[in-house]
């Protein structure tokens, strides 16, 4: 029996996840679901190390490497994420697997295939540095951070922390996921092009918003979807016509 962990933070994707895994290996073992860096951390540290982990490289409240950097942890992971133009082969190295996302299920054979070679008691040691060179390098093009200020006070938001854009009289903001919001310099027509369209979509003339931002959807007038973000935003967001089937395709693309 195979104990597998899996560090994700869409349910959606975990469900999916686990579905496909016990349809290969109906004898696995799915242990808790982790959503988070802090939470990845605290579980891996008071219990014991599962046979295998699936993470998810971007969650809620940063890349998951930096678990891996806090525990040590001796077992193989597979990692998955919509992002194609990572560097593949930082992943294929010390029984690290990689799986582009939406995953699919022949590939997820070969991971688990893979994983079974491994002699029994192998010690995985995780190049974290070498995944993070990987990560910031193919990643370069797109904006990792902004500047914003508030008051007589300066500071940098990391790109993961930001959940939505929006306008709002002229003025622009940036909100991030613990709720706090900031003007930036920047109009939504230039973040479109900065932003990595894989996480950040621009739903209508005043909102461009993060595939993490999401809390539910529902179907609406002509096609349309209305949107729930979390943080709660201040007006109601609704993908405009327009803008609809691309926003679908991107939810099909997404991790």
């Amino acid at each position: 029996m195979i104990k597998i962990l899996i560090i994700e933070d869409e349910e959606p994707a975990v469900k999916r996840l686990q579905k496909m895994i016990l349809e290969l290996e109906p004898n696995a073992e799915m242990l808790e679901n982790i959503v988070s860096v802090s939470s990845g951390v605290t579980w891996l540290q008071e219990n014991a190390t599962p046979d295998l982990i699936f993470s998810d490289i971007q969650l809620s409240d940063g890349l998951s490497f930096e678990i891996f950097k806090q525990v040590e942890v001796g077992c193989p992971i597979i990692f998955t994420t919509a992002y194609d133009q990572y560097a593949i082969e930082a992943f294929k190295v010390n029984s690290i697997d990689y799986l582009l996302k939406p995953i699919k299920k022949d590939d997820l054979q070969v991971a688990i295939n893979k994983y079974k070679k491994l002699s029994s008691g192998e010690k995985t040691n995780i190049d974290i540095k070498k995944l993070m060179e990987a990560f910031t390098t193919s990643n370069s093009n797109y904006k990792t951070r902004f500047i914003v200020r508030y008051g007589e006070h300066i500071k940098t938001i990391k790109i993961e922390e930001v959940a939505y854009f929006y306008t709002e009289d002229k003025i622009n903001f940036l909100s991030t996921i613990e709720g706090r919001r900031y003007t930036i310099d920047y109009n939504l027509d230039n973040l479109e092009s900065m932003l990595d369209p894989k996480v950040f979509f621009r739903i209508n003339r005043q909102y461009i918003i993060s595939i993490h931002s999401i809390k539910e959807m529902f179907a609406y007038t002509k096609s349309r979807v209305l949107i729930k973000l979390n943080p709660v935003s201040k007006h109601e967001t609704i993908v405009s016509t327009e803008r609809s089937g691309d926003f679908k395709l991107w939810l099909g693309d997404e991790k």
